[in-house]
């Protein structure tokens, strides 16, 4: 294992992903790719912008904007994990999609993403990226079950 392509989200669980990742990454002498992408951007606005800051973010006028945001969640997100050495990637599309083309164009050995556990209504009007990404994958995922211990 080469290059170990970490996708993260602005869930609150993101960092929990990111750290087992990089520990799987790091003692494998791989490199590490994190990995944020946008979806369809005004959903993507309303259900994600201010999760990032913990508040209600600024006004956006367009995706640049919102790329601009994921950086910084993900430049943060490579400090918290103290490695500087960690190459981060903003995509823009359909999310399961993106993640297995970035892996595709990186050559990446192995992807790490994190389920959430939603609700079921939620999974069936929204998916499972998780889901999606298994069955189109011809990679091995490192698939981190995220759910919220008190739900």
């Amino acid at each position: 294992m080469k290059k170990v392509l970490i996708t993260l989200d602005y869930d609150s669980t993101s960092q929990k992903v990111a750290e087992r990742g990089y520990t799987m990454a790091k003692a494998m002498h791989a490199e590490i790719i994190l990995l944020h992408v946008i979806s369809n951007p005004i959903l993507y606005y309303n259900s994600y912008a201010g999760l990032f800051t913990g508040m209600i973010p600024p006004q956006i006028e367009n995706v640049d904007q919102l790329k601009t945001i994921a950086q910084k969640f993900l430049d943060k997100t490579k400090h918290d994990l103290g490695n500087e050495t960690i190459r981060t990637l903003v995509k823009e599309g359909e999310t399961a999609y993106s993640i297995l083309e970035t892996a595709k164009e990186l050559d990446a050995d192995i992807i790490v993403l994190g389920t959430h556990s939603r609700k079921w209504l939620e999974n069936i009007l929204m998916g499972s990226v998780a889901e999606k990404v298994l069955k189109d994958t011809t990679l091995p995922l490192f698939i981190i079950p995220t759910k919220k211990i008190d739900e």
